[in-house]
C-alpha cells in the first residue's frame, strides 16, 4: 500500500444477517486531501464510516491507516491514532459551557481521566488552548454558554472543535451540514477548508454543491458498493451515477 495514501480499505464488506450494506469496497484517500464519499439513500455511507472508526467489525476485507492494519484494533486505539470523527448527531455535553466542553476533550488527550476531581488551578491550565480552538470555529462569543443554547449550526462548530482538541491527523466528518440553513453551511464549508490546510478530511455528505465545492476527490456508493470515482466533473457526468441519484432522496 501507498505511502501517498493515508487510509485504505480492500474488499471492505459487512452483512447483517445476510443483506450486504458495504460490498467489496475499496478505498484510497490521500494524504493532504478532502475526500467525499457519497450516494443515495441505503448506498452504505454512513456504514463504511463505521467501519473504518470501528464502531463495526467487517465481515471481511481489511483497513490501513498509515500503513498500519487497524482492522482489528478497538475504537478508542484508532482515535488515539490520529483518527478523529464527528457524528450525524451533534455529540457534545449540552449543560457544559463551549469552554467546558472543549477542555474536557483536551483533557482526555492528554490522559488525564482524573482531572475532573482536581484543583481549578490544573482544569484551567487547559483554557488557553481550548480558546484558541474555540476561536478557530468562530465561537469565541459562545464561550461561557452551554452547548443546548446554541444554535445547531453552531453546535456543529463545537464538535468540529471537541474533535480537533483531539489533534487527530484525520478528520472524518458524518454529514456536517445535516440540518443547516444557508449562512451555517457557509460557515462550516469555510471551516472544513481551513481545517483540510493540515490534515485529510473524509466527509459523508448529501449536499452536493458542497461536496463540489471542497472536494479534491469524491467517491459514488451505491447499495454498498463503489459505483465511480474521480472529481466532481468526473461523476458528475458518469450516466450511472446520474440514474442512482435520479429520483432519489440523498440521506
Amino acid at each position: 500500500m501507498s505511502d501517498d495514501f493515508i487510509l485504505e480499505t480492500e474488499d471492505l464488506t459487512k452483512e447483517f444477517a445476510g443483506f450486504v450494506a458495504v460490498n467489496g469496497v475499496s478505498l484510497r484517500v490521500t494524504r493532504g486531501t478532502i475526500h467525499a464519499l457519497i450516494g443515495p439513500n441505503g448506498a452504505g455511507k454512513t456504514t463504511c464510516f463505521n467501519l473504518l472508526t470501528k464502531f463495526l467489525r467487517p465481515t471481511r476485507g481489511r483497513i490501513v491507516y498509515k500503513g498500519r492494519d487497524i482492522t482489528a484494533i478497538a475504537p478508542a486505539d484508532v482515535a488515539r491514532l490520529g483518527l478523529g470523527r464527528s457524528f450525524q448527531i451533534s455529540a457534545v455535553f449540552p449543560h457544559l459551557t463551549v469552554l467546558e466542553n472543549v477542555r474536557v476533550a483536551l483533557q482526555r488527550k492528554r490522559g488525564a481521566s482524573f482531572d475532573f476531581w482536581r484543583s481549578k488551578r490544573v482544569l484551567d491550565s487547559f483554557n488557553d488552548r481550548a480558546m484558541a480552538l474555540i476561536n478557530d470555529v468562530g465561537l469565541s462569543s459562545f464561550a461561557q454558554s452551554t452547548a443546548v443554547e446554541l444554535p445547531y449550526g453552531r453546535k456543529r462548530a463545537l464538535e468540529i472543535a471537541t474533535t480537533l482538541a483531539l489533534d487527530p491527523e484525520m478528520l472524518l466528518l458524518d454529514e456536517p451540514m445535516a440540518g443547516m440553513g444557508h449562512e451555517d453551511i457557509d460557515r462550516i464549508s469555510a471551516l472544513i477548508k481551513a481545517v483540510s490546510a493540515t490534515r485529510t478530511v473524509l466527509m459523508v455528505e448529501h449536499n452536493l454543491s458542497v461536496v463540489a465545492n471542497l472536494s479534491h476527490r469524491i467517491t459514488v456508493l451505491t447499495r454498498g458498493r463503489v459505483l465511480a470515482e474521480g472529481d466532481y466533473a468526473t461523476v458528475s457526468r458518469n450516466v450511472e451515477v446520474r440514474q442512482a441519484y435520479l429520483g432519489v432522496g440523498h440521506d
